[in-house]
């Protein structure tokens, strides 16, 4: 097992292999983390928030719920969840939008208390990844609530956070990266101040009556995508 820490404001990337398991637990309310995926070594695939959503009929994430590529596949899939609602529409701060919210920081007067924005932070992963800043995209904010009304708007809704957990289960090979910071939507004036705890195991093996598989006829689709490319990948020796 590997276990370590994103601590609020901090960011972290990494190739992850099929077959994994990532939980992810914060440590106190108003935890957020903002999470991009791709495939490990074909990046030009990645997480699909549009296809997400529709083939699933939903506007939030939780258990039983897939990441879909924009290839019809499923990067990862979630498989608990004591958390309940995860935003996939709230996007992710930005420099302006953090310096108005919680006042202006820098690195040259703050040192390492200045505050980030998930934008800044994950564009450094990209660039450590080889990926550029137009390799931005939606991305899935764990831990936040946020809900749309008829009206077409949309809320941050605080709910129970500290010690709760939500776990991944990789489908494929991914590239995940992630950033500590706060939702967009978050309307509170301090800085949040919870860190994100990531343990990765060896996930059990995939079962037919899985809870991801049968959500809908759409995700069984997205599996079936996903075990064919992975069969005509298999060498005779594996």
């Amino acid at each position: 097992m590997l276990t370590f820490i994103i601590q609020a404001g901090g960011k972290w990337s990494g190739r992850i292999a099929k077959g994994k398991s990532i939980t992810l637990t914060a440590s106190s309310d108003r935890a957020n983390l903002s999470t991009l995926l791709f495939d490990a070594w074909q990046p030009a695939e990645r997480y699909n928030m549009p296809d997400t959503l529709k083939a699933q009929h939903t506007a939030f994430l939780t258990k039983g719920n897939i990441l879909m590529s924009d290839q019809g596949k499923v990067l990862a899939s979630i498989i608990r969840d004591s958390v309940g609602w995860h935003d996939p529409l709230g996007g992710y701060s930005t420099r302006q939008a953090t310096d108005g919210k919680y006042g202006l920081t820098s690195y040259q007067k703050q040192r390492n208390d200045w505050y980030r924005s998930g934008e800044e932070n994950l564009i450094v992963e990209l660039y450590r990844n080889q990926l550029l800043p137009r390799d931005l995209m939606p991305p899935v904010n764990f831990f936040s609530k946020v809900v749309c009304e008829l009206d077409g708007s949309m809320h941050y809704v605080e709910q129970p956070a500290a010690g709760r957990s939500v776990t991944l289960r990789t489908e494929t090979d991914i590239l995940l990266v992630c950033s500590n910071t706060p939702n967009p939507l978050d309307p509170g004036s301090d800085y949040p101040v919870s860190s994100i705890l990531i343990e990765v195991t060896d996930a059990e093996a995939v079962k037919e009556d899985d809870v991801c598989v049968t959500h809908c006829p759409e995700n069984r689709r997205a599996f079936e995508n996903t075990w064919n490319v992975h069969t005509l990948l298999r060498g005779a020796n594996l």
